[in-house]
């Protein structure tokens, strides 16, 4: 295509380019545990002051009819034997996770030219380690659960935004109950992949894949 063929509207990135100079990543640094690399790497995110939410990561599920859909979530916590976010259950993410429990994680603090790329498959924690949470947060947060049905179709903001108030009201002064339909889902991990941005973009990048005897480490070509 030539210059007189681009439309004039279109949007001029051909100059958005960097090169990748802040670190290596090798094997004699890495983790024979990928959870401990993974908090090694949370840590230095959480601690760089141009990184903004390191719990922020996209999460992929695959519908019944076979599309792939992904989102921006929020990480809650970090367990032995994995990570737990909370959503509506009845939301597109939950009726993806209900047909097909395998997902995939991505971290991406470019801040740090670092990616955490992580597939497995995620349960439904239990009611009671839902509930534990769901006390924990703040009382309009509480309330904004109850008050949308989230994914399904409203007609307006204002809405909803009435339906909040409304549910304002009612409990003013009680007990917000957590919804049914509400929860945190457990991700077990059985694939690491750690990515560290690199000079001529070479990057390097490590997979950890889990084995009968652990997890098998493996660079791969960028």
């Amino acid at each position: 295509m030539s210059q007189a063929d681009v439309p004039e509207n279109s949007l001029d990135i051909k100059h958005v380019r960097r090169d990748y100079t802040q670190g290596r990543l090798t094997r004699d640094s890495l983790q024979q545990d990928p959870m401990q690399q993974f908090a090694n790497w949370f840590q230095a995110a959480k601690d760089h002051p141009s990184q903004t939410d390191p719990t922020a990561f996209i999460v992929a599920t695959v519908s019944a009819d076979g599309q792939p859909h992904q989102r921006v979530v929020l990480l809650k916590e970090v367990r032995t034997d994995g990570f737990v976010f909370y959503t509506n259950y009845n939301s597109a993410k939950g009726q993806d996770i209900a047909h097909n429990p395998k997902v995939a994680m991505h971290f991406a603090w470019l801040a740090l030219e670092q990616q955490i790329r992580i597939e497995g498959h995620a349960e439904k924690i239990s009611q009671a380690e839902s509930e534990s949470y769901f006390y924990q947060r703040p009382r309009e947060s509480q309330l904004g659960a109850l008050a949308s049905s989230q994914s399904s179709p409203i007609a307006s903001r204002s809405e909803l935004e009435q339906h909040y108030h409304q549910l304002t009201e009612q409990y003013e002064g009680k007990t917000i109950p957590m919804p049914a339909h509400w929860g945190g889902y457990l991700i077990k991990p059985q694939r690491f992949e750690f990515w560290q941005g690199g000079r001529y973009r070479l990057h390097d990048r490590f997979v950890y894949q889990l084995g009968k005897h652990g997890w098998n480490v493996q660079r791969l070509q960028p």
